[in-house]
């Protein structure tokens, strides 16, 4: 969410029963869950690592992260979609488990408002913000932050 621009766009996905958002710059892609092979002595958010078309990379899980709960589903839900999120961070790639993608949505930089102190799991120290978006909030997550400097050297030296 760089410049002055007054919209860009979000990637959105589903953890659990709250929505969430990543500038469309930081995605490289979104695959289905595929096979993550675990990694010993890895921090205990660290799925693992999978070979996306002879490519390493790690897997973080959010929801261990940031203990929040799995989407639950039943068998009447046919259009679940788990999967990974690829993202670029500083030249890297990592890919994060997600419950459900959603959409990719434009929004206004006005529209976005500050994050309430405690939010569902997830400090605001990781949120830019919260946008309504229909009957619920979609809270955009600042993924540079997600993880603090030691702790993104040890991720990308997993692979």
């Amino acid at each position: 969410m760089a410049g002055s621009d007054a919209q860009f766009q979000l990637v959105t996905f589903q953890l659990g029963e709250e929505l969430y958002g990543v500038d469309i710059m930081d995605v490289k892609e979104i695959v289905k869950t595929s096979a993550v092979r675990p990694i010993p002595n890895a921090p205990y958010y660290v799925e693992g690592i999978v070979n996306l078309r002879s490519e390493i990379l790690p897997i973080i899980s959010l929801h261990k992260r940031f203990h929040l709960k799995k989407l639950e589903t039943g068998e009447e839900d046919n259009e679940y979609e788990g999967g990974f999120l690829i993202l670029n961070i500083d030249d890297s790639k990592m890919g994060i488990v997600i419950d459900r993608i959603a959409r990719v949505v434009t929004i206004n930089h006005d529209d976005i408002k500050a994050p309430p102190q405690m939010l569902s799991g997830i400090g605001t120290e990781y949120i830019r913000g919260v946008v309504r978006q229909d009957s619920q909030y979609l809270i955009i997550l600042d993924i540079r932050k997600l993880f603090n400097t030691k702790e993104l050297q040890k991720i990308i030296e997993m692979k």
